[in-house]
């Protein structure tokens, strides 16, 4: 039986919510998910298909290519600023998570560290956890 993910932002304008499970849980340490998170890295849910995921609210978003030229388009609530979710130029049905977003955040189990090679000293995330120094292909 799947467990349910959910989650929205700090002010609850939106909500998300998905009976499915996610196909990858990874801290990012590239500079983009620093300066994002305002600290040495980002954490994130990945779900194979948008379509199976409830999303209420209206979103704002602004993108940014990443270092392999991909567009990566970030979602945010325009009421309270929180960072909720993530689209890919090059991936179009899959859906990515804050993990921070989660209605219970203990659900995020991370799997791997990408873009190792600009992780700070002062992050220190679990040795434990393969890492890439860039995104691993898909």
């Amino acid at each position: 039986m799947n467990r349910p993910y959910a989650g929205g932002c700090a002010c609850g304008a939106i909500r998300y919510a998905t009976n499915s499970r996610p196909i990858a849980q990874n801290h990012c340490q590239c500079r983009d998910c620093q300066r994002r998170s305002g600290t040495g890295h980002g954490s994130y849910l990945t779900f194979a298909q948008r379509a199976e995921v409830d999303v209420t609210g209206t979103a704002a978003t602004w993108q940014v290519a990443g270092d392999n030229g991909n567009v990566k388009s970030h979602a945010f609530c325009p009421t309270c600023g929180t960072p909720v979710y993530l689209t890919l130029s090059y991936a179009p049905e899959l859906i990515v998570f804050h993990a921070t977003s989660l209605d219970d955040p203990g659900l995020f189990e991370p799997e791997q560290v990408l873009f190792g090679v600009r992780g700070h000293d002062w992050d220190a995330l679990d040795p434990a956890l393969p890492k890439f120094e860039r995104m691993p292909p898909r």
